[in-house]
């Protein structure tokens, strides 16, 4: 788990309304290196090879220790043809291990005997490194490895990342779904249309690309709850948002349960199929997001275990009795402020949660501004689980001086 900055005491939960209005707090992310190289051993080894004790899972990859040779993890060779300035990043916790026995993370490029970027005995979270001149342009290899003697002792890695400069210059980041964008707080490439007459009822609103699966694109969708004594017309301006990035958004009135999400989920699924239908087979069915705003935050938990779910946001909605996370299935976003009522429950939640799950508590922002402060994190959120762009795990997330890692107090955990 990493975490930044310091605790705030903060009480209660309670659901109020939004207020409009047009100041944000998210700055523009600093541009970033492309990445070349990326594992998190969520689904395996990907393209390391093992020797010794080593488990895989949703905690990345566990080196435990034996009596006889140590285990280890290589990578196949990493191209860097027309790379220079490599950073090699990784998070790692060491645990157990005596006086004497250590971990080692290693480097090779082009055959070369390893050479050690770290080797300790005690260490935990994520680090990063510069690696030398020597490796641009080369084939690179890592070895993570452990010296220790007991199956208790181990050395568990995650988030591997290596980061490169194009030498010829500046290059697009690794594609997605959707059309790439260069910065998530600018409107994306897509003109917006807004029906506010949609849905089972006819009354929610459905916030769309204008021309809906151009270029062949299927769009994800993405169910918006807002706060209570709210309703979409309150979030125009960020459903617009993430609707202007290639994400078909539908909002209306929330209630505690989340039977409405499901409800317009299904209605969604109809229209996809209805060829009288603007989204007439333009919906990619298999991205698919819940989220809200306070009493929206707490319908998503009541129905977060839906199987057509990617992932879940909640902003400023601690569930009331700290049970709201036993229903999570898949990654989940969390966002607080530090002068809100609600972030006590928030910050409960994240403790009682055992998905992988990113949590930042902004910095100067209340109840009422949470959403609007944090819809940058949620757009880039969405690019990453619902539009593959899988650069924006590391690069905005989970890695030390993440894009926005300096917005408030972030943790996360589970990865």
């Amino acid at each position: 788990m990493s975490r930044t900055r310091g605790h705030l005491r903060l009480i209660g939960v309670a659901a109020v309304g939004v207020l409009t209005v047009t100041t944000g707090m998210a700055a523009a992310p600093a541009s970033a290196a492309t990445a070349v190289y990326s594992e998190d051993f969520s689904d395996g080894l990907g393209t390391f090879a093992a020797s010794g004790s080593v488990r895989t899972g949703t905690y990345g990859a566990r080196l435990s220790g034996s009596p006889g040779s140590g285990p280890a993890l290589v990578s196949a060779p990493i191209d860097l043809t027309g790379q220079s300035d490599v950073t090699l990043s990784y998070a790692r916790t060491a645990s157990g291990l005596d006086l004497g026995e250590t971990f080692t993370v290693a480097y090779s490029v082009d055959g070369a005997p390893f050479t050690a970027l770290e080797s300790a005995r005690t260490a935990t979270g994520a680090v990063s490194f510069p690696l030398p001149a020597a490796v641009d342009g080369g084939d690179l290899r890592l070895r993570f490895s452990l010296n220790a003697n007991s199956l208790l002792e181990t050395l568990t890695v995650d988030d591997v990342l290596v980061e490169a400069e194009d030498g010829g210059g500046p290059t697009e980041p690794p594609a997605g779904s959707l059309p790439p964008v260069d910065d998530v707080t600018e409107p994306g490439p897509y003109a917006v249309t807004v029906d506010e007459s949609a849905g089972p009822g006819d009354d929610g609103w459905l916030v769309r690309p204008a021309d809906a699966g151009r270029d062949g694109v299927d769009h994800p969708v993405f169910v918006w709850g807002p706060g209570a004594g709210s309703d979409p017309a309150d979030y125009e301006d960020m459903l617009r948002q993430w609707a202007s990035h290639g994400f078909v958004v539908y909002s209306e009135v929330s209630s505690s349960s989340g039977d409405y999400m499901v409800d317009a989920l299904d209605w969604l699924e109809d229209q996809n199929a209805a060829p009288s239908s603007p989204l007439y087979t333009h919906l990619d069915l298999s991205e698919v997001a819940f989220g809200g705003h306070s009493r929206g935050s707490i319908g998503t938990f009541d129905v977060a275990d839906e199987p057509r779910l990617e992932t879940t946001v909640h902003v400023a909605g601690g569930s009331f009795d700290g049970n709201g996370p036993d229903s999570l299935r898949n990654p989940a976003l969390y966002i607080g402020g530090d002068e809100d009522f609600a972030t006590e429950n928030v910050r409960r939640d994240y403790t009682n949660t055992d998905v992988p799950v990113w949590l930042d508590v902004l910095d100067g922002t209340d109840h009422i501004l949470a959403t609007r402060n944090g819809r940058h994190i949620i757009t880039a959120w969405l690019r990453w689980h619902l539009a593959d762009e899988e650069f924006r795990r590391t690069q905005d997330f989970l890695s030390p001086g993440c894009t926005f890692c300096d917005l408030g107090e972030v943790q996360h955990k589970n990865w």
